[in-house]
């Protein structure tokens, strides 16, 4: 088989503990770069953007970051959807005050705002854990998408209490507002991804990652080793706020273009996010892109066949979807509780093996 790590030598430690460290793996790293950034801007056409490739950008980049607090520092979360909508209305708010601003300076910032918020609601987690922690940062989520509907100042004092993301661009190309493409959206939010995936990656590998999971494995025995729990947790809310105040900010600007914080950024989403990661894997950089792949492409696969090609109505399509979430949600938790990125990783060890697997 193609897949070994014979001759595959390694001459120093860094070479030996990268992200990649088999050849083959590597090399299919770079072809699906090359593929995402090179082929598929020329090929995909409107509607597979904004149906398909933006939503799952901007939903791994959420499921990331709840599963640095969840699966890996083990700090359970409900409020995601708050977050969310911190992140959108900090856009909102930086796009309309600061025309000059561009994009990326904007997302960004909005991620640190929300980074901010997010530490403020991760003080409980200092006292409190497990279902009690899900309860608090549940009452976050209705709490945030409260203020941001009941205070006119975060919406500019709108009639309507809608927000409408202004046109931008750069480098003389639009990337939000009702003339951007699709295509420049795709790429706007691919090299975000890509770039948080990494910095996700170097985290978890690092220092600071280590803390998270022996907080997350045995809070007590980490703080005897000389872990300390405060900046251990409150990290991990604001690093996870961080991306997911990303993720807010493109779903309003690039992907909605448009928003109201009760109906976008509801409950729903909150565990539409949570579903991702215990689908995809929790403690896993890459089961964040499966799940939030799975979640985006299920709705449209049973869209396409039920409804356009069987002439089933919508409302029983939508209900289906929430049957096999829920079947999976449970066949996980009992079977694989590591979810699709775990069955990927015995399948790659079996490969290694061929032809013994054992």
């Amino acid at each position: 088989m193609f897949y070994r790590e014979s001759g595959d030598f390694k001459k120093t430690y860094r070479d030996d503990s990268q992200t990649f460290p088999i050849k083959f793996d590597r090399r299919r790293y770079y072809v699906v770069m090359a593929i995402a950034f090179l082929v598929l801007p020329w090929f995909i056409t409107d509607y597979i953007a904004n149906a398909v490739m933006i939503p799952f950008l901007v939903w791994a980049i959420a499921a990331l970051g709840l599963n640095i607090l969840v699966g890996y520092c083990g700090q359970l979360s409900l409020g995601t959807g708050g977050f969310m909508a911190v992140g959108a209305y900090a856009t909102y708010k930086l796009m309309t005050s600061f025309p000059g601003m561009d994009m990326f300076s904007v997302v960004l910032l909005s991620g640190f705002i929300t980074a901010f918020v997010g530490m403020i609601f991760g003080l409980p987690s200092l006292r409190i854990k497990g279902f009690y922690l899900a309860v608090a940062t549940l009452a976050a989520q209705f709490f945030l998408v409260w203020l941001l509907n009941k205070v006119p100042w975060f919406y500019n004092y709108s009639a309507s209490g809608q927000i409408t993301a202004p046109e931008r661009s750069m480098f003389g190309i639009i990337i939000t507002g009702p003339y951007a493409s699709p295509v420049t959206g795709y790429l706007f939010c691919l090299i975000l991804a890509i770039g948080l995936a990494w910095v996700a990656r170097n985290l978890t590998r690092g220092r600071l990652g280590r803390s998270w999971m022996a907080i997350r494995d045995m809070d007590i025995a980490a703080e005897i080793i000389g872990v300390n729990p405060l900046m251990a947790k409150l990290s991990a809310f604001a690093v996870s706020s961080f991306f997911v105040g990303v993720a807010g900010s493109l779903f309003f600007s690039v992907y909605l273009g448009a928003a109201e914080v009760t109906e976008a950024f509801s409950i729903n989403v909150s565990f539409a996010v949570l579903f991702m990661v215990i689908i995809g894997g929790l403690g896993s950089i890459f089961g964040s892109f499966v799940g939030a792949a799975f979640m985006v492409l299920m709705p449209v696969l049973l869209k396409n066949i039920l409804v356009g090609g069987l002439g089933w109505p919508t409302d029983l399509a939508a209900h289906l979807e929430f049957i096999i979430v829920g079947a999976l949600i449970v066949i996980f938790l009992i079977v694989e509780p590591h979810g699709l990125a775990q069955m990927a990783r015995v399948l790659k060890e079996k490969l290694r093996l061929w032809p013994f697997p054992h």
